[in-house]
């Protein structure tokens, strides 16, 4: 670090136009790492986003560009038709990724911090009904091979509000069904405790039961996870994602749905219940509040419930 600072302190002679950067983007996700401490996920990501960016660069020189071409490149993303929040994290990537360049003194200014901040692409997230939630959960049928599988993996993304890919790192000592709660690592290896409902608790319970040895014979290596596929591997992210996808059809709703859906559910479900913003942000594995607040947004008969109580001329 006390070299990387005293390169910034001398003079740094700007890179060449033709300066091959693919070690200095390896150098970086390894800096993610360790420097950083990041989620695997996380690493991936910010990954993928640097390597966009470098095709978009192409043969422009990325120690000249300027923040009309850096804004270009915001274009270029919204021209791909990504999500506004693939757009955000992008941009807070790329940020890292400039930084980085800077410490190592490749870079002298770093423009990017002159984009716009990510509330620029934030938006409402969109939720399920508790009808239609109430008809996706019971989309898998009784007579489908996977059924208590499945059936478990719904009624856990819909009773936790976890991300899929915590669900796919759920191992079976995390499981406290006795005490009506499982612990979730998060984002950044943080853990956290959520509470298990009746209809959960019984969905994973009668996986373990019926359903799970079956699959766990197959492969005892990786019997400690607790979601696993036909061949006893773990089920993965993905596979959760798709998973998802077909019961979303199979019981018509919005086929655009993902796992982060029935998050935002779940957390505007509780709020709409009447739970506490900042007992919901803990559940949620949120950092801060104000990434929690936007569900406020979301559900509207939240505030009018509030109004209607406490506002003397309601």
């Amino acid at each position: 670090m006390k070299k990387s600072k005293s390169r910034l302190l001398g003079k740094v002679s700007p890179a060449k136009p033709k300066q091959d950067f693919s070690l200095r983007q390896e150098a970086f996700v390894e800096y993610l790492r360790t420097e950083c401490h990041l989620a695997e996920n996380t690493v991936a990501a910010y990954q993928r986003d640097i390597h966009r960016f470098h095709e978009w660069l192409g043969s422009r020189n990325l120690v000249t560009l300027t923040i009309s071409e850096l804004s270009d490149f915001v274009g270029y993303l919204n021209s791909r038709e990504l999500a506004p929040a693939s757009i955000a994290r992008t941009v807070v990537g790329l940020k890292m990724y400039f930084r980085y360049l800077q410490l190592e003194g490749v870079l002298l200014d770093n423009k990017v911090e002159l984009l716009g901040s990510q509330k620029l692409w934030q938006r409402v997230p969109e939720v399920l009904s508790p009808k239609d939630v109430e008809r996706f959960l019971n989309a898998p049928k009784r007579y489908e091979i996977y059924y208590f599988r499945d059936r478990a993996l719904l009624e856990l993304l819909y009773a936790t509000g976890c991300r899929a890919s915590e669900l796919s790192d759920l191992r079976l000592r995390d499981l406290h069904l006795d005490e009506r709660f499982c612990k979730v690592q998060g984002k950044g290896s943080k853990q956290r405790m959520v509470p298990l409902g009746d209809a959960a608790i019984d969905a994973v319970e009668q996986y373990l039961k019926r359903l799970r040895p079956q699959l766990a014979a197959h492969r005892p290596d990786e019997a400690d996870w607790l979601l696993l596929t036909r061949s006893g591997r773990r089920l993965r992210r993905e596979a959760i994602w798709e998973l998802v996808k077909k019961y979303a059809l199979e019981a018509d709703v919005d086929v655009s749905i993902s796992p982060h859906t029935l998050r935002h559910s779940f957390a505007t479900h509780l709020l709409a219940g009447g739970a506490d913003l900042r007992q919901v942000q803990e559940m949620l594995g949120h950092a801060s509040i104000a990434t929690t607040q936007i569900y406020t947004h979301v559900d509207q008969s939240r505030l009018k419930k509030v109004h209607n109580q406490f506002h003397p001329r309601a």
